[in-house]
């Protein structure tokens, strides 16, 4: 049983996790675990899926990796994991909370493509975010009662981790 939160922060890429995640965790003088960075940074990968050009996560592994983190923290600090499968890396029933933020699709296809996505990866995360497979995932997960969606579209981080706390 953890003594302290652990607060999810989920959504499709560019919705501003990381942003978010980096903010609230300095607001709750929390951990905040950034999943695709300790991928990279410990080598928690299985390979590279070429045709989207991203790094393929070995869940497993980094799962176990996230869990030796939490344990030695439990008792200290609230930690933040970010990751738009950070579901599958945490136990649900670890989790406090799972904050997943939605970007309007127009406001979100723009900062994909300027953070240089296109074709099929593109279209699939744009598909995600209109059939709220994040949302989905999460609630299939640990259950409504510790999921809340937030609309992130034309908003400053600022804003969205102030409703965060407030939550």
């Amino acid at each position: 049983m953890w003594l302290k939160r652990i607060i999810l922060i989920m959504g499709t890429p560019c919705v501003g996790k990381t942003a978010v995640s980096s903010l609230l965790a300095t607001e709750l003088n929390a951990l905040h675990i950034d999943l695709g960075e300790l991928v990279t940074r410990e080598k928690l990968s299985s390979g590279v899926d070429k045709k989207r050009g991203t790094i393929i996560a070995d869940r497993a592994r980094l799962s176990r990796r996230v869990q030796k983190i939490m344990k030695r923290q439990r008792m200290n600090r609230d930690i933040i994991v970010d990751g738009h499968y950070a579901i599958d890396i945490v136990p649900a029933r670890d989790v406090t909370k799972v904050f997943v933020l939605r970007r309007h699709p127009e406001e979100l296809k723009q900062l994909m493509e300027a953070c240089g996505f296109t074709g099929r990866k593109l279209w699939e995360n744009l598909a995600a975010e209109v059939l709220d497979a994040c949302l989905y995932d999460a609630v299939k997960a640990v259950g409504l009662s510790k999921v809340c969606e937030i609309d992130v579209s034309g908003r400053e981080i600022e804003e969205i981790v102030s409703d965060m706390v407030l939550i």
